[in-house]
C-alpha cells in the first residue's frame, strides 16, 4: 500500500512538473512570436491547414499557428496576474473576517455574498468598462470578481484554528493577532491557498477571453484568443472552420490543464487526501 502511494505521488509530482514545463513553453514562445503573430502576407490569405501552415492562414494571411500561440501566451500571463491578484485578496480579506471581531465578519461576509450573488461574466463586464476595457480593465474585472469562493474557505480554516491548542497558548502568552496569523495560521493555510490559487487560473483564462469575445475586453490589435475567435465568427460561414477550430481547442485545453493542475496540487498538500 505504501508503495503504491509512493508511486503515485511521484507519477504526480512528474505531471506537475510536465505540465509547468509545457506551459511555461507556450507562454515563451508566445512572448518571443508576438511580432509574426500581427505579420501579414496577402498572398497567403484564406489558406486551409497544411504542413506549411499547421492551422491555416485567416484573411490577412496571417499564420493561425503562431497567433494561437501568441493568443494562449497573453492569456496564460493574464490568469496568472489576476488569479494572483484575487488570491491575495481572498487571503488578506478572509483572514480578516475570521479574526476581527464580529462586524468585520459581518461586513466581509456581506461583500462576498454581494459579490457572488452577481454573475461573473457581468461583472467583469462592468469592471472592465468602468476601468477603460483594455488590458487594465480585464485585470481589474477578472481579479476582483474571483476572491470571495476562495475568500469563504480560508475564512473558515481560519475559525476553525482560532480553536486550535496552540493557537489559544499564543494568544495567552500575548502574541498579537497580527504575529498568531503570521506565525502559526499562515503556514497551516498554505495548502489550500496555493491550491485555490491554481484553480482559478482556469476561471480567470476563461472570462478574460469570454468578455474579450463580447467586445469588452481586450482590443482588437492584440492577438488575444478571445479576438481570433470574436473575429473568425464572420468567416464560418464561408467553410473557414479552422480560424476557430484550433484557437477553441487549444483554449480549452489550457483550461482543463490548469485544473488537472489544481487536482495534483491538492492532492501532494492536503494530508487528508496524500492515502485516498
Amino acid at each position: 500500500m505504501r508503495r503504491r502511494d509512493k508511486n503515485r505521488r511521484k507519477s504526480t509530482v512528474v505531471f506537475l512538473a510536465a505540465a509547468l514545463a509545457l506551459l511555461a513553453a507556450v507562454t515563451v514562445a508566445g512572448i518571443c512570436l508576438e511580432d509574426a503573430a500581427a505579420a501579414t502576407d496577402f498572398s497567403r490569405t484564406n489558406l486551409a491547414p497544411s504542413a506549411r501552415f499547421l492551422f491555416g492562414t485567416d484573411w490577412m494571411g496571417r499564420d493561425m499557428f503562431v497567433r494561437t500561440l501568441a493568443g494562449l501566451s497573453l492569456s496564460i500571463r493574464i490568469g496568472i496576474l489576476t488569479a494572483a491578484v484575487s488570491a491575495a485578496v481572498a487571503l488578506v480579506l478572509g483572514t480578516a473576517a475570521a479574526l476581527l471581531g464580529p462586524r468585520a465578519d459581518a461586513v466581509i461576509s456581506w461583500c462576498i455574498d454581494l459579490v457572488m450573488g452577481i454573475p461573473h461574466i457581468l461583472l467583469v463586464m462592468l469592471i472592465s468598462l468602468a476601468c477603460g476595457k483594455g488590458f487594465a480593465g480585464v485585470v481589474a474585472g477578472v481579479s476582483l470578481s474571483h476572491w470571495p469562493s476562495l475568500a469563504r474557505v480560508i475564512r473558515g480554516e481560519v475559525l476553525q484554528l482560532k480553536s486550535a491548542p496552540y493557537i489559544l497558548a499564543a494568544r495567552k502568552l500575548g502574541v498579537s493577532r497580527l504575529g498568531t496569523a503570521r506565525r502559526h495560521m499562515l503556514p497551516h493555510l498554505f495548502p489550500q491557498f496555493l491550491t485555490g490559487l491554481i484553480l482559478l487560473f482556469p476561471h480567470a483564462i476563461l472570462h478574460e477571453a469570454s468578455v474579450t469575445f463580447l467586445g469588452f475586453g481586450l482590443s482588437s490589435e492584440q492577438p488575444a484568443v478571445g479576438v481570433i475567435l470574436s473575429e473568425s465568427m464572420q468567416y464560418l460561414t464561408t467553410g473557414r472552420w479552422w480560424l476557430a477550430l484550433f484557437p477553441g481547442l487549444f483554449l480549452v485545453a489550457v483550461v482543463v490543464l490548469f485544473a488537472l493542475l489544481g487536482e495534483r496540487a491538492r492532492y501532494l498538500l492536503d494530508p487528508a487526501s496524500a492515502h485516498e
